[in-house]
């Protein structure tokens, strides 16, 4: 098995890819928001962290975290918000995807694949490219013609709070940073 080795920038802010288990399109359903929102929202009640930028699709999420000063720990904030998800509405979302024998044996189920992607943000330029990446990646899915559109999106915070102007991202797309995975 590979030995893999994620950065541990304590404080740091990492761009994060989660994708369900075979782009099974669970998320955006009524029961798939609820649980991930639950699941963020206890997991950071022990464990903070801040959402810099979010956008949920029907099979994966792309998000930008902070975590707090001297924390470094990402991948159990991701892991504790997996597990939530899964031991408190698995069975409400009734996903009927086959689970191999080693998934079994491992204890996993037929939600979320079982790595993700990540990217550690190394300075502002790199900070605003993943968060334009965000939230223009509903239109690049083909999910809607402009990102405003698109409502499982932290856009309409950016556009709020004046980051962007109303009409970000309508006329072409943004330039694409080269550390992401959207496969």
């Amino acid at each position: 098995m590979p030995n893999y080795r994620r950065p541990q920038i304590a404080g740091g802010t990492y761009f994060i890819t989660q994708v369900t288990y075979q782009r099974e399109p669970w998320l955006c359903c009524d029961v798939g928001r609820k649980a991930l929102r639950e699941a963020i929202v206890k997991v950071r009640e022990t464990h903070p962290f801040s959402i810099d930028a979010f956008v949920l699709l029907p099979d994966h999420f792309h998000c930008l975290w902070t975590l707090p000063p001297g924390d470094t720990d990402f991948s159990m904030r991701l892991r504790l918000i997996k597990t939530h998800v899964t031991k408190h509405y698995g069975q409400a979302l009734g996903i009927n995807r086959e689970v191999s024998r080693l998934r079994q044996k491992r204890g996993e189920h037929n939600l979320w694949q079982r790595r993700f992607w990540e990217h550690v943000i190394r300075d502002e330029r790199d900070f605003a490219l993943h968060c334009d990446y965000i939230h223009i990646n509903s239109v690049r899915h083909g999910l809607c013609e402009a990102p405003q559109s698109w409502q499982f999106s932290s856009i309409h915070r950016f556009i709020a709070q004046g980051v962007y102007p109303p009409d970000w991202g309508q006329y072409g797309y943004p330039e694409v940073p080269l550390e992401v995975w959207d496969e």
